[in-house]
């Protein structure tokens, strides 16, 4: 991982963090005192928000992590593995989600039910439009960075709205029951709650799927794709990019490249070129958090035949341009 990131991208990571944890506590608060069951899932999605983000910006890996370290295959596994804290995180997620489930059933089969009241309406029209204003900040300013973490910003975002936008409408169609004095619509709340906390079930599963056994890598088509490759083709020794593909792996992106080179060159210089481009490609995109390099011969195809199969000569440079 990059062992430097800028005091902005700092700033919009914890500013997410601390609105969701003032969020979860404002609606968690307000739910257990209107009895709201709804309410209460959708404070403990934003805990599930900011618990998932928190895994992302704290320094949990071991060691430090240098661009350009060479790691063993061993290493890198070891490093990649999340801490017991996210794990604990994933495992009061589901267990929270599985408590507000059973009391929203709970009272679906009591009967006896009553309205969450108005302020607990005005809570969540207020902690949707405090989400939407974070989030609109957060993804502005890592769309500007152009690493692609503003997609992942963009899907997580998706499903808290849903979840919030499930509770508005549970009490509000409580709220409406009492006022109509229609006693079917009082259980809008806990049904609102049940499906809140599925959602919460969702996130949790998610959480501790990615914390046993990482983040799964997505490839997607890389709007840097022809910098990386014109970057790569401008090291000494390299005649050909023959594969780049981009993996997005949270805010940073992992590339695996395969380059070209003389035939004639020995290994060890082969190896200088592979380090030279891994180098400069992590020092021009500070968003590039690992590069996979593989060196092939270069092959120009049949019928045509390369320089070293038309001259022997010790004394002709062996890097090709």
């Amino acid at each position: 991982m990059n062992d430097k990131r800028s005091p902005q991208s700092e700033t919009a990571a914890w500013t997410g963090i601390v609105s969701d944890v003032a969020l979860a506590i404002a609606k968690g608060g307000i739910g257990y005192v209107s009895g709201s069951k709804a309410l209460m899932g959708d404070a403990l999605y934003s805990g599930a928000d900011a618990a998932a983000k928190l895994t992302e910006v704290l320094p949990w890996r071991p060691g430090p992590v240098r661009k350009g370290t060479t790691y063993t295959r061993s290493e890198e596994q070891e490093s990649s593995k999340e801490p017991l804290v996210a794990i604990l995180f994933s495992v009061l997620i589901l267990m929270g989600g599985l408590q507000i489930a059973f009391s929203a059933i709970r009272d679906l089969t009591k009967g006896h039910l009553s309205s969450p009241g108005q302020f607990a309406l005005v809570t969540v029209l207020i902690s949707i439009l405090l989400k939407e204003a974070v989030f609109q900040y957060q993804y502005r300013h890592f769309k500007k960075l152009g690493d692609g973490s503003h997609t992942a910003y963009a899907d997580n975002h998706r499903f808290s709205l849903y979840t919030s936008l499930t509770v508005l409408i549970g009490i509000a169609l409580s709220l409406a029951g009492d006022f109509l004095d229609w006693h079917p619509l009082l259980y809008m709340d806990p049904i609102a709650g049940l499906l809140t906390a599925c959602l919460v079930l969702r996130k949790g599963y998610f959480l501790i799927t990615s914390s046993i056994y990482g983040k799964e890598m997505q490839e997607f088509p890389h709007p840097d794709a022809a910098s990386f490759i014109e970057t790569v083709q401008r090291v000494q020794g390299v005649i050909r990019v023959e594969h780049l593909k981009a993996l997005e792996k949270g805010r940073n992106v992992n590339l695996q490249v395969r380059i070209s080179v003389n035939p004639r060159i020995t290994v060890m210089e082969a190896q200088d070129i592979s380090e030279c481009a891994k180098k400069l490609l992590m020092h021009r995109f500070v968003h590039v958090d690992v590069v996979q390099m593989d060196v092939v011969p270069y092959d120009p195809g049949y019928p045509y035949k390369s320089n070293h199969e038309l001259i022997d000569n010790d004394d002709v440079p062996r890097l090709l341009q």
